[in-house]
């Protein structure tokens, strides 16, 4: 990575600007698809034979975007992020990657990473988006006896239903909302969208249809709303797994979280509402 001491390039965002009128956002939409799009990624493996035991949980995430502010503010500022830091906007963002500090992510000192994740940090907090996740706690879920539920399929499923709350209170509920995830690989796509139908077609809480259609995504697309996506997993998972560790991408989370009380209580009444974790904790009272 080049030196981060130097100036910056490029402003990543007007900030004059970056506000998102909520009415435009709520409004009725003109045509058959609705005002936002979904990113989706995870954290943790879904799989049930062995547990890990330094992270035991499975972690879904749903970013839910207004389109306008996406396209005009939050894709432009990634690119920008990109230009600044490695002089081209090709570089796909994984967390994964940027952690370990493989491929593209070979930072010079401490100084130039903590800069960088700052600065990611900084794009996460000014876009606006509404989170929605699910953590399951495999070990928890194991114990409770039988053949456990695949953790993907039961965090899907809350997403989903909360996603379809979150449609009704923007009014989009009436036409089509895309939900963009990430390929796995043939049969596990094609497992999830088995399940991404059968919840759809009502085998959910509300028993009812929901206007969602899912879309694959190659591992190779540079799209900016899956590279946030794939950022903000983790830390909704570490905020579960070590909640007393400092963590300050979830402080700045916390504010995206869909909650009972609207905007005027971002960042409040969140967990077991835009957050949710199963099997719930003992002294969880049940939504």
């Amino acid at each position: 990575m080049s030196d981060k001491g130097k100036s910056q390039q490029f402003s990543l965002f007007d900030y004059a600007r970056v506000a998102v009128e909520e009415k435009a956002a709520a409004s009725t939409p003109t045509g058959e698809h609705s005002n936002f799009i979904v990113y989706v990624d995870e954290s943790g493996d879904h799989g049930m034979l062995s547990v890990d035991p330094n992270y035991p949980i499975f972690v879904l995430a749903f970013c839910v975007f207004y389109k306008g502010h996406y396209a005009e503010k939050v894709v432009p500022a990634l690119q920008k992020f990109k230009f600044n830091h490695f002089g081209h906007d090709v570089v796909v963002l994984h967390e994964t990657d940027i952690r370990k500090e493989t491929g593209n992510f070979r930072f010079q000192n401490r100084q130039q990473k903590e800069s960088f994740l700052n600065e990611l940090t900084d794009i996460i907090e000014a876009s606006n988006f509404i989170l929605i996740s699910c953590v399951i706690d495999k070990g928890k879920l194991r114990n409770k006896g039988g053949v456990p539920d695949n953790p993907y399929n039961l965090a899907l499923g809350f997403c989903l239903e909360t996603l379809n709350e979150l449609m009704q209170e923007k009014n989009q509920d009436d036409t089509l909302t895309h939900v963009v995830v990430e390929c796995r690989g043939k049969k596990e796509d094609g497992e999830l969208e088995l399940e991404f139908r059968r919840i759809c077609d009502g085998a959910n809480r509300s028993g009812k249809s929901l206007p969602f259609k899912v879309i694959f995504a190659d591992k190779k697309v540079n799209s900016a709303g899956l590279q946030l996506a794939d950022l903000v997993a983790r830390p909704i998972g570490l905020s579960v797994l070590r909640p007393t560790q400092e963590n300050r991408a979830f402080d700045v989370l916390k504010q995206k979280f869909f909650c009972s009380g609207g905007r005027s209580k971002v960042g409040e009444g969140f967990e077991d509402w835009g957050l949710k974790i199963y099997p719930a904790p003992e002294s969880e009272k049940p939504r």
